[in-house]
């Protein structure tokens, strides 16, 4: 799994105008499953989501989570994160997950999320023309892959 983590004062996302899922401050994470993706990858990425220490403490240091900041998570599928774009100019998305796998993948994250403590946890609609809004704070962009974690 990837994910584009993003540190946001606010977040938000839209389909066909109306707003689907909407955080203040927190994280706003584009999250995509690819070809052979499981239970260790979701493990990995939540955990890692909601245990990243980018929020600033007492001293201004990078050293609280979501979780001791008590933010929210703004949790939108991205599938392009697999876009291969070696050959090419157009992106080929042979190596990310087919979708009703990655659906399933992605429900288990929101919900695993939600289960670890984060009080909001927004989604928006998966396989859906989405316009996400997100105002970067610091900036602070983090990316992950659960299969470079060793």
């Amino acid at each position: 799994m990837r994910a584009v983590v993003q540190r946001c004062r606010r977040g938000a996302v839209t389909v066909e105008g109306a707003v689907v899922g909407a955080i203040d401050h927190g994280l706003v994470v584009l999250l995509g499953a690819g070809q052979g993706d499981g239970d260790t990858d979701l493990a990995y990425i939540v955990d890692k989501i909601v245990n990243l220490r980018i929020f600033a403490d007492d001293a201004g240091k990078m050293n609280r989570s979501v979780l001791e900041v008590g933010g929210g998570v703004l949790l939108i599928s991205q599938f392009t994160l697999f876009g291969d774009v070696r050959k090419g100019r157009r992106p080929a998305f042979i190596d990310a997950l087919e979708p009703v796998a990655a659906e399933a993948l992605y429900a288990r994250a929101v919900a695993a999320v939600a289960a670890a403590g984060v009080t909001r946890v927004a989604t928006g609609v998966f396989r859906a023309d989405m316009q996400v809004e997100l105002v970067n704070d610091g900036p602070v962009t983090i990316l992950l892959d659960s299969r470079k974690q060793f």
